[in-house]
């Protein structure tokens, strides 16, 4: 092993990785209107002051939490409350309760209620509680409540997408990313608190997705359903771009649960996770990585060919993760090597060291798509989470 490979699994490597992105972002994300700038250009000029996003909102709270769970200075934690209480204060529905999506200044620009933005206002609330923040375990506990009300399809045991603001019109549109990330937010919350209902949820959600759902498609998740999970293999077609519902097979995604699979068999170990989180890994791995370039493709198609080349910055991050919870489980070697070769490509392509912060996008030979770093509702979560994941497993 090169030393400069070793450095990827030196926890002061990455505890120092976790506060250079910090820092590229603050203090200037700080917006004292209230809530945070989500625009920045990669050399951190601000590009947009208006757009607050639920998700980036839910995303900022995160990563200053994972600051001050790190024994960062004391601003993380007065960062974090700041979105608190921005959360609460401007992006709760006062009448109908749940979470606006997209503000614009203090203005409701998009009032839906959406599953993905709720799993992240869950995720916030159970790193920023476990952070400190007491008052954040009242939102934890409502967020979750109005998910339980509103979101969840009992019959299929997964989570609906979208309403309208009152909660009279759930959207027919079914998809995986959304219940992905609120299994995170509940292994969160389940660390955060102990309670075992989030635990339970998170099980289920993990069984239903990559079991039932992955078999409907051929073994790999597919992203986007119809009202009865069936995989909807028309809806967006060909756009692979859409942040939240994109058209194909995404590689990144098949590495992300297999991360999720082995984060819940820490809790509640049974033997289809481990053989479900390399089943993944191996065609994530197998069908993305870019062999001549290095990282991995974004978007397979239904007879998984290749029909989006692009890199994007949190497939890699997940990939990192994945592949280090892999190896920790498994004591294999090979996983290891994925985690190396990974790591030592972000650094080399994605990872801006002297800005800070990773690149949002690159193409296939590794050229930025544009100057922008970061727009709502990145933030760089991904990579924060992916570090401060590896920590705990190297700790």
């Amino acid at each position: 092993m090169h030393n400069s490979t070793k450095r990827f699994k030196d926890k002061a490597f990455l505890k120092k990785h976790i506060f250079d992105i910090i820092h590229f972002y603050y203090p200037n994300c700080m917006d004292d209107r209230g809530g945070y700038v989500n625009g920045f250009q990669d050399d951190g000029t601000i590009i947009d002051e208006d757009k607050k996003h639920l998700v980036g909102t839910a995303r900022f709270i995160y990563i200053f939490s994972i600051g001050a769970l790190l024994d960062g200075p004391d601003w993380c934690l007065d960062a974090v409350k700041h979105g608190i209480q921005f959360l609460q204060n401007h992006h709760y529905d006062q009448v109908n309760g749940g979470y606006y999506f997209e503000l614009e200044g203090l203005e409701v620009k998009d009032s839906s209620k959406i599953a993905y933005g709720h799993a992240f206002t869950l995720l916030a609330s159970a790193i920023a509680y476990q952070a400190g923040i007491k008052e954040a375990k009242a939102v934890m506990e409502n967020v979750f409540h109005t998910m339980e009300q509103h979101f969840w399809d009992q019959e299929h045991g997964l989570y609906l997408e979208e309403w309208d603001a009152g909660w009279t019109i759930p959207s027919p549109y079914r998809g995986q990313n959304a219940n992905m990330h609120v299994c995170e937010a509940l292994l969160t919350a389940y660390e955060s608190t102990g309670e075992k209902r989030y635990l339970d949820k998170a099980h289920q959600l993990a069984q239903n997705v990559t079991l039932n759902l992955a078999e409907r498609s051929g073994g790999m998740v597919w992203e986007n359903y119809t009202q009865d999970w069936q995989p909807d293999w028309e809806y967006n077609k060909n756009n692979t771009k859409d942040e939240f519902r994109p058209y194909g097979f995404v590689p990144g995604h098949q590495l992300e649960w297999s991360k999720l699979l082995m984060w819940l068999d820490r809790h509640r170990s049974e033997d289809w996770m481990l053989e479900t989180a390399e089943d993944l890994f191996s065609k994530g791995w197998s069908r993305g990585h870019d062999l001549e370039y290095g990282g991995i493709y974004f978007a397979l198609s239904p007879e998984e060919d290749l029909i989006d080349r692009d890199k994007n910055y949190w497939v890699m991050a997940e990939a990192i993760a994945a592949a280090a919870l892999l190896a920790d489980k498994t004591g294999k070697g090979e996983y290891w090597g994925i985690y190396d070769e990974l790591f030592a490509y972000c650094f080399d392509k994605f990872i801006d060291r002297k800005h800070g912060g990773w690149y949002k996008m690159l193409n296939r030979t590794n050229e930025r798509k544009n100057k922008e770093k970061s727009t709502a509702p990145k933030t760089d979560y991904h990579p924060v989470a992916t570090c401060y994941q590896v920590i705990r497993v190297i700790s």
